[in-house]
């Protein structure tokens, strides 16, 4: 996990069952033409593999970490307080609590631990790619120029639904 890699932004999971959740963020850096990966580490059961991913993301050249995880969700913060890369955090539903767990575990963090915390499951993936984009587009014109466009076509597709409900008397 040491080699350079064309991923700017790497999506992380704790569990394999995170993917159908964390596809959302896939999906949308691949449509902002945003090189990405995908790792499944834990900060429980790999700690290890953990610490080496956080302190080598940024040598490979990565820019941006999303983080899934679900129940406890410390993975977010392990690899915040790991790294100076800015960290985004995705809780997952994946417990009798329905994310609630994974939420407070994931935005709770002690000051000087930032870790930017979405919405739980697809929601906050799409979400936190979202935001990732936004810090991208901060320094890359051709990903700013994409961002107004998706930020336009938002607005266009609510006038269209607008243009499609009317109050009818029955």
């Amino acid at each position: 996990m040491n080699k350079k890699t064309d991923a700017v932004v790497s999506v992380v999971m704790g569990s394999d069952s995170d993917l159908p959740i964390m596809t959302e963020a896939t999906k949308i850096l691949a449509e902002f033409d945003i090189p990405c990966e995908l790792f499944l580490t834990s900060a429980h059961r790999t700690p290890e593999r953990t610490t080496k991913f956080a302190q080598d993301a940024a040598k490979r050249g990565v820019k941006i970490i999303i983080v899934g995880a679900g129940a406890a969700a410390h993975l977010a913060g392990v690899i915040a307080a790991q790294t100076r890369l800015p960290v985004i955090g995705v809780p997952i539903d994946a417990t009798a609590l329905q994310g609630l767990d994974a939420l407070l575990s994931t935005v709770q963090m002690p000051g000087g631990i930032p870790v930017a915390t979405m919405a739980i499951g697809k929601a906050g993936a799409k979400n936190a790619a979202l935001y990732a984009v936004r810090i991208l587009a901060l320094e890359d014109e051709k990903i700013s120029v994409k961002l107004a466009g998706y930020i336009r076509k938002m607005a266009e597709d609510v006038e269209k639904k607008q243009d499609d409900i009317s109050c009818r008397k029955s």
